[in-house]
C-alpha cells in the first residue's frame, strides 16, 4: 500500500494522533475510550450519528460526563431515556443549555456552567492547582472529543464538515481540511466555509463554536464568527524568518503543532480560561455588538514564555516586547496582566500587585473587559488618576493597578514605607525612552525594598535611581529606541567583548503585514517634486547667511498661498479620481493631511474647503491641532474652525460628509483608525517620527485592500532609511560605554566654571532642604566664571558637554550595577546650572531676506508610485551618543543674486521657456520619432517590444540636440521625471496624433 496522500489521509493522520483511531466507522455506535492502538493525546473518537443537529450538541458525550461528574444533580433532571427523542425531560434540559449557548456563548458556558430550575451544573472542570486531588480527577473526566465527517445540516444531510471538537458534548472548534499535494490548498478551505458552510446553520451561530479553522499541510486560518461571504479569516501560524507561514518541521507536517500544541487538552484548557472571550463593543450610535476573540500564536507564545520565565527566576527582571502594530498588544497586555495575578514560585504569589502604565484609553477598557471574563473587576483594577490612589488600592487589594506615565511617578511618591518591600510587575505600553531617568528614579524610590536603603541621603538618592530588584518590567514597544534596547532588552555577549541587546520576543512589522494584520504603507509610496523661481524685489544686493537663508526660502515657497494652493488640489483630485472613484474600503476611505505646523494646517483647511466647495463636493475637512492660534487677525481653534468640540474629531471624521483630517501633530502616533487609506504628507519626516506617522495608515480593515501615500518633502531613502531598523527585530549593537562619562567630566572640571568645593557645598544644601536662596549663590558665581572665562566657542563646549553628561547620567545611572558619588553630585550641579547659563547671543544673519524676494514661479511634480522594499535582515541601532559641545557656527555670507541663484538652480524650473520645448517635442522629435523605420516595424510587428524600440528611437533623435540645445538633451539624459514627460508626450503624438491629448508643463 502507498501512502495515502490525499484529503483523507490528512484527516486520518489528524484522528490517530488526537484519539489513536482513524475515527471511521463508529464502534457500535458506543463512544470511544482512550487506550488505542496509535496512542491519542487524550481526545475521544466521537461519532456523528451521536451528534445531535437540532441542538448542535453531542448528546451521548454530554450525558456521559454528566453521569461520570455529577450524578446525583443528574438523576434529579427525570431523564428516563437519553437515547429517546421523546424525553421531555431531556428535551427540556437540551433546551435549556441551547438557550444559554445563544445567549452567553460556548465559552461562558464551559466556564460557569448552567442552572435549570433549582439546579446547577458544571460543564467543564478547568486546570487543576497544584495538590489539589479533587481537581486533578475532575479534570481527567473531561470528554475531549472529535467527530470525523460531522453531519450537521438537517436540511442538507449529505453537507459534513472534515473534524468538529467538543468537550463535554459542546462544540468547540470546525476543521475544513485541505492538502497542497492534492493541489487544494488553505485558501480553497476558506472559499469552502464562506461559499458552502451557512451561518444560519446552529453549528455556525455566532458564539456557538469557539473558533472554525481552515488548515492545510502548510497554513492555518481562522475565523470567529462566520458570516457567509464576509467571513474574515486570520492567520493562526508560527512564523518564520521574521514573516509569515510556518518554518519546516523536522517531525512532521508544517502544521502539526496546531493539534499536538494548540488544541491539546490541556492547550485548549489554557485558552479557554485564559484567553477565548466574547466581548462587548459599541459603534458611534451607542449600539452593541458582540465580538469574538481567539489568541493569535504569537500572543499565546509571547504569555506563556513570559510566564514560564517569571515562574522559574521570580521577580527582578526586565523584558523587552517588540511588537508591530497590529499584533493585538492591548490584548497580549491584558491576558498577561491576568494571568500574572495568580502566578506562584514556591507555593508563594510572586507579586502583590501588577501596575500598568499607559496612555491608552482601548487598553484600560480591555484590560477591564478581560478581567471581567474571570472576576469582579471592581474588586480587582483600581485607576490611580490622583494623589493617594496607589496607596489606597495596595491597602485595599487591587491586584491591577493601571496609571498613566505622566501621572505615575507623582503617584509613586505616595506610597508609604509599609508598602516598599512588596513585589510588582510593572507593564509599560508603548515603553518610551522615558522610562529611564527621573521616571525610573521615582518609581524605584517608592517601590524599593527598605533593607536595601541606606540613610545617607546621597546613598539613598543613588539606590532610587536603580532598576528595582523587587519588580519585573514587561516593556512592549513597536518601534524600540536605544535606550529601550539597553534598559529592558536581553543582553547577548557579541564579538570583540561587546554586549549587545534584544528583544525578549517579537513579532515584526514584516509578520505583521505579511499575514494580512497591517497593511504595507509603503507599497504605494509616491514622492512629489517641487520646482520653483524666485527673483529679488529691491535693486540692492545685501548679504545674507546662507545656510539660514536656505532654509527661510524653502519654508517660505512650500507655505506661500499659491504653493498651498496648487497642492491642495492635487490632494483632492487625486482623492476624488485614484480613492473615490475605485470605491477604497467600500466607499469609506478616508484621507489625513500632515503638516509642518499650525498655520500650514490652518492654510491647508481654508484652501481644502474652498476647492471642495469649488468642484461642488460633497466632502468636507476637519483640522487637528493643540490649543488657539492666531491667523487673519484673530485666535482660531480647533473647534472654532471645525464647528464641534476637540474630543469629537475621532468620531466626526468617520462619519460623512467628513474625508480630510488635516493634522498638525496631532493624530500622528497611537491613532488607529481603520477607515484612513490615503496619507499626504507636507512635512519633513524622519527615524520613528516617520515611521509612527505614516502607519497610521496600516490599520486593517476587511475591504482594505491597499493604502497610498503621497509625500511633498520627503524622498524614498529617508523613508526607507527610517522604516529599515523596525521591519525585523531590532537589535542594539552595543552598551552605552560608561567610562565616557570619565571622559565628558575631566572635559568639564577643566573649562574650571565650577570647584569641587562649590559643588560639595551646593549638592550638601540641596539634599538638606536648604532656602533655595542659598542654593543661587553659588550657582550664580558658576554662571559668572562662565560668562567671564570662556570666549563663545567654549561656552557652547560646556553647555553642550553639560546637557549631555546629565541626560548620558540619568540613563546609566538606573541600569550600571554600581554608583559613583561623584557623578550624582556633579549631576544635581549641572541639573540645576545648565538652565541659569545663557546661550551665546547669535545673529540672525538671515533677517529680512523673505521681505525683499518674490515667488515668481511654483510647480509640482509627481513621481511614479513605488513599492520601498524593506532589508528582510535584523536592524542594529547604536547606543546613546555620550557626546557633546562643539563650537558657535560661523556664518557663511553671500549676496541676496548668489543666494537666489543657487535656490533657483537647486529648486527651480526645468526651463525658463516652456513653450519653446513643447514646440521642440511636437514639432522637431516626434515626427523624426515616427518616422523612424525600426519603431515603425516594432509599432506593426511586435507591438509588446514597441516601447524599448520607442527608447532607443528617442536616443537616435535627441542625441543630435547635443550641439543644437544642450540643455535639452542634459536634462533628457539626467533628468528621470523630465524624460518621462518627452516620452509619454511623444507616445501620445505618435499613437493618436492627437497634439490635444499631449501632457502639458505646469
Amino acid at each position: 500500500m502507498t501512502t495515502d496522500t490525499s484529503e483523507k489521509g490528512l484527516e486520518t493522520l489528524i484522528m490517530r494522533h488526537m484519539t489513536g483511531l482513524d475515527g471511521l466507522p463508529p464502534v457500535d455506535g458506543k463512544v470511544s475510550e482512550a487506550p488505542t492502538p496509535y496512542g491519542g493525546s487524550g481526545w475521544f473518537a466521537g461519532d456523528s450519528s451521536n451528534y445531535s443537529k437540532a441542538y448542535a450538541l453531542d448528546t451521548v458525550q454530554l450525558f456521559n460526563f454528566l453521569q461520570s461528574t455529577q450524578p446525583e444533580e443528574l438523576k434529579k433532571l427525570g431523564i428516563t431515556d437519553y437515547r429517546s427523542d421523546k424525553d421531555i425531560s431531556k428535551l427540556k434540559f437540551l433546551d435549556r443549555i441551547n438557550s444559554e449557548v445563544g445567549k452567553r456563548g460556548a465559552i461562558d458556558l464551559l466556564r460557569h456552567g448552567v442552572k435549570h430550575g433549582n439546579l446547577s451544573f458544571d460543564l467543564f472542570y478547568g486546570t487543576p492547582s497544584p495538590g489539589n486531588v479533587k481537581a486533578v480527577a475532575n479534570f481527567a473526566k473531561n470528554r475531549f472529543s472529535v467527530t470525523r465527517q460531522l453531519r450537521y445540516s438537517p436540511d442538507q444531510t449529505k453537507r459534513a464538515l472534515d473534524l468538529c471538537l467538543f468537550i463535554n458534548g459542546l462544540p468547540i472548534a470546525t476543521f475544513e481540511l485541505k492538502n497542497n499535494l492534492t493541489k487544494q490548498t488553505v485558501e480553497d478551505a476558506i472559499e469552502q466555509y464562506r461559499r458552502d458552510r451557512d451561518p444560519r446553520e446552529k453549528l455556525f451561530g455566532f458564539g456557538r463554536c469557539i473558533v472554525h479553522l481552515a488548515v492545510d499541510d502548510q497554513e492555518v486560518r481562522m475565523c470567529t464568527h462566520l458570516t457567509g461571504k464576509g467571513s474574515w479569516f486570520l492567520p493562526l501560524n508560527l512564523g518564520w524568518n521574521d514573516g509569515a507561514g510556518n518554518p519546516p518541521n523536522p517531525d512532521g507536517l508544517k502544521t502539526d503543532y496546531l493539534w499536538k500544541i494548540i488544541l491539546s487538552p490541556h492547550g485548549i484548557t489554557d485558552i479557554i480560561e485564559n484567553y477565548a472571550q466574547v466581548v462587548e463593543e459599541k459603534n458611534k450610535a451607542g449600539k452593541k455588538k458582540l465580538k469574538q476573540v481567539f489568541p493569535r500564536y504569537h500572543q499565546l507564545d509571547v504569555v506563556h514564555k513570559i510566564l514560564a520565565d517569571v515562574a522559574k527566576n521570580g521577580a527582578g527582571k526586565r523584558y523587552l516586547i517588540q511588537h508591530s502594530a497590529g499584533s493585538g498588544k492591548s490584548n497580549s497586555i491584558a491576558w498577561l496582566a491576568h494571568q500574572l495575578i495568580g502566578l506562584y514560585r514556591k507555593d508563594k504569589e510572586i507579586f502583590d500587585s501588577i501596575i500598568v502604565i499607559t496612555d491608552r484609553r482601548i487598553l484600560d477598557h480591555q484590560i477591564q473587559t478581560t478581567i471581567k471574563q474571570f472576576a469582579q473587576v471592581s474588586a480587582t483594577v483600581g485607576h490611580a488618576e490622583h494623589s493617594g490612589d496607589l496607596r489606597k488600592f495596595i491597602e485595599g487589594g487591587k491586584k491591577i493597578i493601571i496609571s498613566t506615565v505622566q501621572k505615575f511617578p507623582f503617584i509613586l511618591d505616595e506610597i508609604g514605607d509599609d508598602h516598599r518591600g512588596r513585589s510588582f510587575a510593572i507593564i509599560i505600553d508603548e515603553a518610551h525612552s522615558s522610562q529611564g531617568g527621573r521616571t525610573s528614579a521615582a518609581l524605584s524610590e517608592a517601590l524599593a525594598d527598605p533593607e536595601d536603603t541606606i540613610n545617607d541621603a546621597l546613598e539613598k538618592r543613588m539606590l532610587a535611581r536603580k532598576m528595582l530588584k523587587n519588580a519585573s518590567y514587561f516593556a512592549f514597544t513597536a518601534t524600540p529606541k536605544n535606550k529601550t534596547l539597553e534598559m529592558f532588552g536581553e543582553p547577548c555577549p557579541a564579538e570583540a567583548g561587546k554586549i549587545k541587546h534584544k528583544p525578549f520576543h517579537s513579532y515584526t512589522m514584516k509578520q505583521a503585514i505579511q499575514e494580512g494584520f497591517i497593511l504595507d504603507v509603503l507599497k504605494s509610496y509616491t514622492p512629489v517634486d517641487s520646482y520653483y523661481k524666485l527673483i529679488k524685489t529691491i535693486e540692492a544686493d545685501p548679504e545674507f547667511d546662507t545656510k539660514k537663508a536656505k532654509k527661510k526660502l524653502r519654508r517660505y515657497v512650500e507655505s506661500h498661498d499659491h504653493a498651498i494652493r496648487l497642492k491642495a488640489e492635487i490632494m483632492i483630485d487625486h482623492f476624488h479620481e485614484q480613492v473615490m472613484a475605485l470605491n477604497k474600503i467600500g466607499g469609506q476611505a478616508r484621507a489625513m493631511v500632515v503638516c509642518s505646523g499650525i498655520e500650514r494646517a490652518i492654510q491647508y483647511f481654508h484652501n481644502i474647503r474652498e476647492y471642495l466647495q469649488e468642484c461642488k463636493s460633497t466632502y468636507k475637512a476637519i483640522v487637528a491641532f493643540s490649543g488657539e492660534h492666531e491667523y487673519g487677525g484673530a485666535k482660531v481653534s480647533e473647534s472654532s474652525l471645525n464647528g464641534f468640540s476637540s474630543g469629537d474629531i475621532a468620531d466626526k471624521i468617520q462619519e460623512d460628509p467628513y474625508r480630510f483630517l488635516i493634522c498638525a501633530d496631532k493624530f500622528q502616533t497611537g491613532y488607529d483608525e481603520p477607515l484612513l487609506h490615503t496619507m499626504y504628507v507636507d512635512k519633513q519626516l524622519a527615524g520613528i517620527k516617520a515611521v509612527q506617522t505614516l502607519s497610521r495608515l496600516n490599520r486593517a480593515h476587511p475591504k482594505k485592500h491597499d493604502v497610498f501615500v503621497l509625500d511633498f518633502m520627503n524622498n524614498s531613502e529617508t523613508i526607507k532609511a527610517a522604516f529599515s531598523d523596525y521591519y525585523r527585530t531590532t537589535v542594539l549593537s552595543e552598551e552605552t560605554d560608561p567610562d565616557k562619562l570619565h571622559d565628558l567630566k575631566n572635559a568639564l572640571d577643566n573649562h574650571q566654571v565650577y570647584s569641587a568645593a562649590q559643588i560639595d557645598e551646593l549638592v550638601a544644601l540641596y539634599l538638606g532642604d536648604a532656602e533655595r536662596d542659598q542654593l543661587d549663590k553659588i550657582l550664580d558665581t558658576c554662571v559668572a566664571s562662565y560668562l567671564s572665562q570662556l570666549d563663545e566657542n567654549e561656552q557652547v563646549d560646556f553647555k553642550g558637554k553639560a546637557k549631555s553628561f546629565v541626560r548620558t547620567y540619568d540613563f546609566l545611572a538606573s541600569i550600571l550595577p554600581y554608583t559613583n558619588p561623584g557623578w550624582e553630585k556633579l549631576s544635581i550641579m549641572l541639573n540645576l546650572l545648565v538652565p541659569k547659563l545663557p546661550a551665546p547671543v547669535e545673529e540672525d544673519l538671515a533677517k529680512g531676506i523673505i521681505e525683499v524676494i518674490d515667488m515668481d514661479s511654483y510647480r509640482v511634480e509627481k513621481q511614479a508610485a513605488m513599492k520601498v522594499l524593506m532589508p528582510d535582515q535584523d536592524a542594529e541601532i547604536d547606543p546613546v551618543p555620550v557626546s557633546g559641545g562643539g563650537r558657535k557656527n560661523e556664518p557663511e555670507l553671500d549676496r541676496l543674486s548668489n543666494i537666489i541663484k543657487t535656490f533657483n538652480d537647486q529648486f527651480g524650473t526645468l526651463f525658463t521657456d516652456a513653450d519653446r520645448v513643447i514646440r521642440r517635442i511636437k514639432d522637431d522629435i516626434a515626427p523624426k520619432v515616427a518616422a523612424d523605420k525600426p519603431y515603425q516595424n516594432a509599432l506593426k510587428n511586435t507591438p509588446n517590444a514597441a516601447r524599448i524600440e520607442l527608447d532607443a528611437a528617442l536616443m537616435r533623435v535627441i542625441s543630435p540636440l547635443l550641439k543644437d540645445d544642450t540643455e535639452f538633451y542634459k536634462q533628457f539624459v539626467q533628468n528621470e521625471s523630465f524624460k518621462r514627460f518627452v516620452t509619454d508626450m511623444v507616445v501620445s503624438i505618435t499613437n493618436e496624433g492627437a497634439a490635444s491629448n499631449q501632457p502639458r508643463i505646469l
